[in-house]
């Protein structure tokens, strides 16, 4: 298994559709940075997000989530609230082969302010909009900017194809179009 270079990820990009759209460039002056890079792609987040909180006094559960534990919010900026989170989504929609498994970073201008973001690998064939975790681990609100930079996405390619694939498991957050939360 090995990481994928810029080269392979325009190829499967603009020839295969696994990323729209597909940003070819590093863009970098004035916003966080998004698009293309040497080993990976920077993602961008969507002006769409979910803003947790305890108003309910609710306990999070992910096996029966209480969904009053979220506000739904659109905006350019979205602020999360001290030592707390948003789920947010992805502006590029993903088509991942089956012989290649991601793993997503965040991005150091925001872990050098104390905002961890949290993905999942994208597994073997999943499609979707990406689900994005983003913690505020500071006693401060912190900011969000929407269509900009907010995590790097590593490619590996396996050696072989894995024999059962996200797609054939019938994966639940398979092909989803908007910010999904927890489900069994």
């Amino acid at each position: 298994m090995g990481i994928k270079s810029d080269r392979w990820i325009r190829k499967m990009a603009l020839e295969q559709h696994m990323i729209e759209p597909f940003v070819e460039n590093q863009v970098r002056d004035g916003v966080i940075s998004y698009g293309l890079s040497s080993y990976g792609y920077d993602i961008r987040v969507a002006d769409e997000f979910k803003i947790f909180t305890n108003v309910y006094s609710a306990i999070v559960d992910p096996k029966k989530f209480d969904t009053r534990s979220m506000i739904d919010f659109q905006g350019e900026v979205c602020v999360i609230p001290p030592n707390s989170f948003v789920l947010a989504r992805t502006v590029e929609y993903f088509r991942i082969p089956r012989n290649v498994l991601t793993i997503c970073v965040g991005k150091s201008t925001y872990a050098r302010c104390g905002i961890i973001v949290n993905v999942t690998p994208f597994e073997p064939e999943w499609e979707g909009y990406v689900t994005l975790e983003i913690s505020n681990t500071t006693p401060l609100p912190a900011k969000i900017y929407a269509n900009e930079g907010i995590s790097q996405v590593l490619f590996f390619e396996g050696d072989e194809e894995c024999e059962i694939s996200y797609a054939d498991r019938k994966g639940k957050y398979q092909k989803q179009q908007s910010i999904l939360l927890p489900r069994l």
